[in-house]
């Protein structure tokens, strides 16, 4: 059936918080294959322990989730949104099973073959990322803001839930043969799960929520060509004709303009990462040292991250304390960099405690600020505009990650030279 696009907000938009649901779930499901790399680092760390994987799987992954999304981010607008995502959720999903088959299919031994293999399925995430963080975002920018932010917020539970899980794994199968593998094994098991849940959430159940389409037949009528899959797997079927006649209503701005428009926000994001993957998580894994809680102590660090990331992702709910000011984000990002020191110290010097409670904070600031950047930056743009600059925003996110996984080498440098 061949349906107007609505240009009128209705009365009564139905499925807002169905939809927030599942903006929160798939949020989860963008990050969960790769949290699941950081969480197993104890495992890989003992099993690939001269090639320093938690560092070197992060500086793999990284390159291929960069290099990818610049290329999208440089097409988006001929770009299918629902065949990226999709595609994106099916290598996940694929990546991650591979991950478990491949550590069945060498009985979990290490040496350079199967560390390779990990390599190559890491960098399959990085594309996979490319495609779901960017798609996602792209399609939320022209939604509520309270999308956007569930999103975000799914990101940061991936790391809670991911913490949670290990935690319970590794406890579980403690005194048993081989238990740190079994645990390893099982988790993997549940993260190959979700993301197969992820699929079928993005392609039958999210498309067809009433205040999703008219989001997207909004986005259509102002001229977006990415959205028209998603609205015929919803049922509507925006004319060929029609739709170009409307979309030459509207003359949106290039991605230079909005670059040019937003450098501030994209270089936020920039920052804000670079510091965030400077620390986390090689940081926390190789140069803590040894405490009481002997090898717990990185999986409390990387829970302590993880759980404070995710509350801080709905700090900005509440408005009073929504920092929307474009001066005082840069401000408060660039003092953030106080960090630097204060691990280093800290690390040196200090308890486990004050490590902790570093830690702590290091999530809070990043995942407040996250959602800060994102949900304020797309405002006052039409629909096309919005999906644009929101793979430009992800592209410096990812930059931003890239940089700070290579500074993270230095860490080790300063580890061999005596720190």
């Amino acid at each position: 059936m061949t349906l107007a696009v609505e240009t009128e907000t209705p009365l009564r938009l139905e499925g807002k918080y169905k939809a927030m649901a599942v903006c929160w779930v798939l949020g989860i499901g963008s990050l969960i294959s790769w949290n699941s790399m950081l969480i197993i680092g104890d495992y890989y760390n003992n099993l690939f322990k001269k090639y320093h994987p938690t560092r070197a799987l992060a500086l793999v992954y990284q390159p291929f989730a960069l290099g990818t999304m610049a290329i999208l981010a440089y097409n988006e607008s001929k770009i299918d949104t629902r065949k990226r995502n999709i595609t994106g959720y099916i290598i996940f999903f694929a990546s991650t099973l591979a991950l478990l088959l491949l550590d069945l299919a060498t009985s979990g031994e290490g040496g350079l073959g199967p560390f390779l293999g990990v390599c190559v399925f890491v960098a399959l995430f990085g594309v996979a990322d490319a495609h779901v963080r960017g798609g996602i975002v792209g399609d939320l920018s022209f939604m509520y803001p309270e999308f956007m932010q569930s999103f975000f917020a799914g990101l940061a539970a991936s790391g809670a839930l991911t913490s949670g899980l290990r935690l319970l794994t590794k406890a579980a199968f403690e005194k048993s043969h081989d238990g740190l593998r079994k645990g390893v094994m099982l988790f993997l098991a549940i993260c190959t799960s979700f993301e197969f849940v992820c699929i079928l959430l993005y392609a039958f159940f999210f498309p067809k929520l009433p205040i999703v389409k008219y989001f997207r037949s909004k986005a259509a009528s102002e001229g977006s060509k990415t959205v028209s899959a998603d609205l015929a797997a919803a049922g509507i079927q925006t004319k060929a004709a029609q739709a170009e006649d409307e979309a030459k209503q509207y003359e949106r701005l290039s991605n230079k303009q909005l670059f040019i428009q937003n450098f501030d926000y994209a270089l936020d994001l920039f920052l804000i990462y670079v510091l965030t993957l400077s620390i986390f998580p090689g940081f926390l894994y190789e140069n803590t040292g040894q405490h009481r809680l002997g090898e717990w102590y990185s999986l409390v660090l990387i829970a302590s991250y993880n759980v404070w990331d995710l509350i801080a992702r709905y700090i900005p709910l509440v408005k009073c304390v929504e920092l929307e000011s474009r001066k005082g984000l840069m401000i408060t990002i660039l003092c953030r960099f106080l960090l630097v020191p204060a691990f280093y110290f800290t690390a040196k010097y200090g308890d486990q405690g004050w490590m902790i409670f570093l830690t702590s904070f290091l999530g809070l600031t990043n995942g407040y600020l996250t959602v800060c950047v994102m949900t304020v930056a797309p405002k006052g743009y039409k629909g096309p505009e919005q999906n644009a600059l929101g793979n430009i925003l992800v592209l410096f996110l990812l930059g931003g990650l890239f940089a700070g996984v290579a500074l993270d080498w230095l860490w080790l440098i300063g580890k061999k030279d005596g720190f």
